[in-house]
């Protein structure tokens, strides 16, 4: 099978290393890729923007299948101008794709579909902002979240208990021409859970969860993702099948009944409430970090699922196997981000790193001269394996800190409550047994 993956980012990087990892392994190939997927792919000089170069270049290789990575182009419609030229493609139809790049069209769809989700107010002008956030915030006793309606990379979301913060970033993005999306608060642990779908029919993957914020103990400003782990020891007993029935299945059903059917990977963010599960957000593609923890972990051939779902020929009593080993990865970001990226700066250490068992995933870096260097805020992933997520997590800290980007800062708590609630409940079983 010849497959052409279309990103040059942490994602696209993981999917290639899974779908590398198939027996048969698939011919691989990436546009534009990044140094990393160059080490298992032939990269294609096409840029994600580019969707002219992109039907071109899948003219002249003729793949079997077609992975769309990020959202900017499927929002934009690579994927319908990939179909249009006769290709199988994973990833959704710019129609299906706005279920990521508007929020309130999700809302809209999520309220049509009797999916649970957070109230929520969209503001189009300054003066909508006060009354709004009173109306989903009418205490002002818990945070305020504000939202850009549009793509933001991760990062157009503020969680803050400070209302001038709030405000200022509403009226930021309202200055830039976007709407703003303001919702209530959501308390409880979060889970990302990828769910695979032909358009009609939908296959979960593993959840995992990610941690949002630059700096340890969730301090310091929203982030595209600093890291995530899976499984997750403290889900409660029938949480993918609840979230399959609350959540993926209506919602895809909401959308082909549109005549807008959604073929790809729905991303569903979602809180563990005190009043029960609710929808934090949707994503139209594999979120980064989580790809790299969850396809570390699935055993299952990569490529036939995806080439199932692209052709509308998803079973979906699939039923896919999963390694008993926990995955944990650390993400090394450059300096300043994420308010700003230095890029440029030399990177080493990367194979030192490996040594240690784990592997690097690349994310924002380029090759100048020879030599590997920074070329975006997430510049790494650092991925590692373990019985238990604190051995995971122990070689992932300890890869990552063999790793010399100057400026770079990464987290150390990835994963650390999470691995200490399950030592501890592995003790109160051991005592009882």
């Amino acid at each position: 099978m010849k497959i052409l993956v279309i990103g040059s980012g942490g994602r696209e990087h993981a999917i290639i290393r899974r779908l590398a990892a198939d027996h048969p392994s698939p011919e691989l190939h990436a546009a534009p890729g990044n140094p990393g997927i160059a080490q298992l792919a032939t990269c294609h000089d096409a840029s994600v923007a580019d969707l002219d170069a992109q039907v071109a270049l899948a003219q002249e290789l003729r793949p079997d299948l077609v992975v769309v990575g990020p959202e900017a182009p499927l929002v934009a419609g690579a994927a319908d101008r990939l179909r249009e030229a006769g290709f199988a493609v994973f990833g959704p139809s710019a129609a299906a794709a706005h279920l990521e790049g508007s929020k309130s069209w999700a809302k809209e769809i999520m309220t049509a579909a009797g999916v649970p989700t957070a109230a929520s107010v969209t503001v189009t002008a300054s003066d909508q902002l006060e009354a709004g956030l009173d109306r989903v915030n009418p205490l002002g006793d818990v945070p305020f979240v504000v939202k850009a309606d549009g793509l933001a990379a991760g990062k157009g979301v503020v969680v803050t208990s400070d209302r001038p913060e709030a405000v200022a970033h509403a009226e930021a993005v309202l200055a830039a021409g976007g709407q703003v999306v303001l919702e209530e608060y959501l308390d409880g642990p979060e889970v990302s859970l990828f769910c695979v779908s032909d358009g009609t029919r939908v296959v979960p993957l593993a959840p995992a969860q990610d941690f949002k914020r630059a700096l340890d103990a969730d301090e310091g400003p929203n982030t595209g993702g600093m890291g995530a782990y899976s499984p997750l020891p403290w889900a409660p007993e029938g949480l993918v099948e609840e979230i399959m029935e609350a959540v993926a299945r209506p919602t895809i059903a909401e959308l082909a009944a549109r005549d807008i059917p959604f073929v790809g990977v729905l991303y569903c963010g979602l809180a563990l409430t005190s009043r029960g599960l609710r929808v934090v957000e949707f994503n139209a593609r594999f979120g980064d970090p989580e790809t790299q923890v969850v396809l570390e972990r699935l055993t299952s051939p990569f490529a036939p699922l995806l080439l199932a779902a692209a052709r509308g020929e998803l079973a979906e009593d699939t039923e896919l196997s999963w390694s008993e080993d926990a995955a944990v990865t650390v993400v090394l970001a450059s300096a300043g981000y994420p308010a700003s990226a230095r890029s440029g700066d030399p990177i080493t250490g990367i194979d030192a790193a490996e040594e240690l068992g784990a592997h690097v995933i690349h994310a924002g870096t380029a090759e100048t001269d020879g030599t590997l260097v920074s070329a975006g805020g997430r510049v790494l992933s650092v991925v590692a394996t373990g019985t238990d997520l604190e051995q995971a997590r122990s070689r992932a800290l300890a890869a990552t800190e063999e790793i010399v980007l100057e400026g770079s800062h990464h987290r150390t708590d990835i994963a650390r409550l999470a691995a200490a609630d399950a030592r501890t409940a592995s003790g109160a079983a051991e005592e009882t047994a």
